[in-house]
């Protein structure tokens, strides 16, 4: 399924694999992380991603939720929501969303298995094609809570693509009781870090944005949010206070919508 240009350039969704020690990457990614990213901690970087995501999974398990929506997923590796999520609850359902074709592909031939688990072609901001695709229709039922999950994707989205409605539409399209799980680059804390990092991606992969706090904030809105809150994502429920470096570059949330949550 692979084509000239897939090989000859870097991959985001492959370098995530590399990352997490997967087996889904050619040369040319890790050639790329190897030289473009020398300084960069991204490894440590991506496993605090994951860390997170895996701890929010299973915080929406314990509360009774059994279907899941990740959007913008990248390549299910080792450790990836369906795994977490199906072991707690073999019943739990997770569709995929990515609109890259060789990531789908790859995607497809992991979870070709799994009746419970699926990947959707599709591009996030089109949220109509995401919910109508066919693999989303058939494991996810939108009159029941469902988790959305946008870990490490929005910085992705620029401000023309409207963030914050885009995440509204997401939340007027799911039940009440639906988790939403975040998590968004940061310069706050780490400035020069994350300056040389969205430097090096606008260069050679998909340009990303890191956002302020105060930015992420109103994405959560309409949401009550689970404590901690709207924290670095090494602390939520998790790792422990971030001190430096890849520890502190990225906020992670979970809320949960309410009909008594008003925010819009």
């Amino acid at each position: 399924m692979s084509t000239n240009d897939d090989v000859e350039r870097p991959n985001v969704a492959r370098l995530f694999d590399y990352y997490l020690g997967g087996a889904h990457n050619f040369a040319v990614d890790r050639r790329f992380a190897e030289l473009a990213m020398p300084q960069i901690p991204t490894a440590e970087i991506v496993q605090h991603t994951r860390a997170f995501l895996r701890r929010t999974v299973r915080v929406c398990v314990a509360a009774g939720i059994r279907q899941f929506l990740d959007l913008g997923s990248g390549i299910p590796t080792a450790g990836n929501v369906h795994e977490v999520a199906q072991q707690v609850d073999p019943t739990c359902r997770v569709v995929y969303v990515d609109n890259e074709p060789t990531t789908v592909a790859h995607s497809r031939a992991m979870l070709r298995d799994n009746p419970g688990a699926s990947i959707a072609e599709a591009d996030i901001r089109d949220v109509g094609a995401v919910l109508s695709a066919p693999e989303v229709r058939g494991l996810i039922d939108l009159s029941q809570p469902v988790a959305v999950l946008m870990v490490a994707i929005l910085p992705y989205l620029g401000d023309a693509d409207r963030p914050v409605e885009l995440v509204a539409r997401y939340r007027d399209a799911v039940a009440d009781g639906s988790y939403l799980v975040m998590s968004h680059l940061t310069a706050d804390e780490q400035p020069e870090m994350v300056e040389q990092l969205v430097g090096v991606t606008a260069e050679s992969l998909s340009p990303i944005v890191a956002r302020s706090k105060a930015e992420l904030e109103p994405l959560f809105a309409g949401y009550e949010l689970l404590e901690p809150g709207l924290v670095m994502a090494t602390r939520w429920r998790g790792e422990g206070a971030p001190e430096s470096g890849a520890e502190a570059v990225a906020y992670g949330a979970v809320g949960v919508k309410r009909s008594s949550a008003r925010g819009w």
